[in-house]
């Protein structure tokens, strides 16, 4: 009965590390994946902030374009 008792033990113990295991690895696989996750966000982010500083350059560069032609042709507004 007694070895009966300790075979029962032994094998909820090992049922116990393997789960607990097992939830630690999900645990580990759910970090990665919201780490992940950020970096996305931030290089899309970033991304965004690229994209309107450049089209902040390119309507500059155009108005300044337009501005020079304007000068160019001898046509002043003022």
């Amino acid at each position: 009965m007694k070895k009966l008792f300790l075979l029962f033990a032994v094998a909820a113990m090992s049922l116990s590390i393997y789960s607990c295991r097992e939830t630690t690895e999900e645990n580990d696989d759910m970090d990665d994946i919201e780490h992940v996750g950020d970096d996305i966000e931030n290089a899309a982010e970033e991304a965004g902030n690229d994209i309107e500083n450049a089209a902040d350059n390119a309507g500059n560069e155009l108005e300044e374009e337009v501005e020079g032609t304007d000068d160019m042709n001898g046509d002043d507004d003022m």
